[in-house]
């Protein structure tokens, strides 16, 4: 077996062009496989080479399609803290490798088949620079954030959500009470959960025409634009065209689907969603499976541009201070990627190339899963304004009842940006302001008392490499 640096994949001298589409993998070889040779395997495999030369490469502009590994940096402290030593190995592909505007072309080629090649011991995916030549092939984001608050006219402030729970076993009409009960309270939105579809228990067709009912009684009384997150995610293309058809007949703004789903299954909806003036919700389900680990998988950050590029309006992308996994300043460079329209390297936040999305509309970061009106001041510090901040059990446990658990949301999140708003230190002050707060609301004051204490703190096992320390 000829080595993949002799067969060409090795170019430390090559400069990438405007055009080409660049990745940067974590690399673990095996021992004694050199890391440039670990580097070029990986741009090979992930491109035109095979395990030896073959005749018909002649019948190519070989060069032209080859991709190629053109730096290897160290990973500071790699070696001995997660196993053998790894390496940032950064490859440039030509432009001409993929598919216009397809997701499922790109992820296929760029990381369909190297993540089990022997030579290495582990690989990562850690960030991608989507060229605006390839950029401007993506329909992306069906309306995108600026529209999402047009069709809701709410402005200056975090949206409010709720998933449903118990997210399995209630009948439809008790299901619509609960979505009845959180909008009227104060939320914006309520959803349903990745894994409620059409099960026995409560059938798609039920649970839409009574969370329907519910969201259009509460904006009836409340005056504002209101949503639930109609789960059209099924077994069939034709069965979710089918759902999603139903969910804008019956006057929802907004359906949602699974990402295990597939890549050509979201992009599909998305171009649904945009012909329909319907939002679309994304749920990360399953992404942990191969986001989480530091050496191994495809690094979130990756997922929130293929997504963006894909056409979805919302994706969860972590809280920080919830239950699930995220660290600060790794949830950061997550919602950069998903907001901003440029974005530069930034080594603290993960970010390894600039990134120009070309006025591609920005995603709305989703935040769920464990947070609760007490972490308000902490929630608007680290993830802005542009956010929906989804409080499921922080709702539907409140102890007096699922309406006064929306309204201490509401309340506690109006008068965090209140203090934002007059130049207040809300982030070191937001314990007092919450406090204050309480005071004129029985609501706010029983969930403080209920769950001001609950934290979770856990070490977190994905984190950027190269974090600044004080001078």
């Amino acid at each position: 077996m000829l080595q993949y640096a002799e067969m060409g994949y090795w170019q430390p001298d090559y400069e990438p062009k405007p055009t080409d589409v660049l990745a940067a993998f974590r690399v673990t070889p095996q021992d004694g496989v050199p890391p440039e040779e670990a580097g070029a395997a990986v741009a090979g495999e992930s491109s035109t080479a095979t395990w030896t030369v073959v005749w018909t490469d002649r019948l190519t502009d070989y060069e032209h399609y080859q991709g190629k590994c053109y730096r290897i940096d160290p990973v500071p402290g790699s070696a001995g803290q997660h196993g053998p030593g790894q390496y940032i190995a950064y490859i440039a592909y030509d432009l001409d490798l993929f598919e216009e505007g397809s997701i499922a072309n790109m992820s296929s080629s760029i990381i369909g088949n190297v993540f089990g090649f022997k030579a290495l011991k582990a690989l990562r995916l850690e960030d991608m620079r989507i060229p605006p030549h390839y950029t401007k092939t993506f329909q992306g984001p069906a309306h995108g954030i600026v529209m999402e608050r047009e069709y809701l006219n709410k402005y200056g402030r975090p949206l409010l959500g709720a998933t449903v729970k118990p997210k399995l076993g209630l009948s439809a009409r008790n299901y619509g009470r609960v979505v009845y009960e959180a909008l009227r309270g104060g939320l914006d939105f309520t959803k349903d959960d990745e894994n409620i579809n059409s099960q026995p228990f409560m059938r798609w067709r039920d649970r839409f025409q009574f969370c329907m009912e519910a969201v259009n009684k509460a904006q009836e009384e409340t005056g504002e634009v209101k949503g639930h997150y109609l789960n059209v995610t099924a077994a069939t293309m034709e069965d979710m065209y089918e759902r999603a058809d139903f969910a804008k007949e019956i006057g929802s703004i907004i359906v949602m689907i699974d990402l295990t789903v597939g890549y050509t299954a979201i992009q599909s909806m998305a171009k649904w969603a945009r012909r329909n003036g319907v939002l679309l919700h994304l749920h990360r389900a399953g992404h942990s499976t191969y986001t989480r680990q530091k050496t191994h998988g495809v690094n979130f950050r990756v997922i929130a541009k293929w997504m963006r590029l894909a056409g979805v309006d919302h994706i969860h992308a972590g809280t920080v201070v919830g239950k699930l996994e995220g660290d600060p300043l790794a949830v950061r460079g997550y919602y950069e990627t998903l907001r901003c329209d440029k974005a530069e390297p930034d080594p603290r936040l993960g970010l390894y190339f600039e990134q120009d999305w070309v006025s591609t509309p920005g995603v709305m970061p989703v935040a769920s899963g464990g947070i609760h009106a007490g972490q308000m001041h902490q929630l608007l510090d680290h993830l802005g304004e542009d956010v929906i901040l989804q409080f499921g059990g922080g709702t539907i446990g409140h102890p007096l009842g699922i309406a006064a658990g929306a309204t201490a949301n509401r309340v506690a999140l109006e008068a965090m940006v209140k203090a934002r708003n007059e130049g207040r230190d809300f982030a070191a002050e937001g314990p007092d302001i919450l406090k204050a707060a309480a005071r004129r609301s029985r609501e706010l004051d029983m969930a403080l008392s209920t769950w001001g204490d609950v934290t979770f703190t856990y070490e977190s096992t994905d984190t950027p490499d190269l974090v600044v320390t004080p001078s």
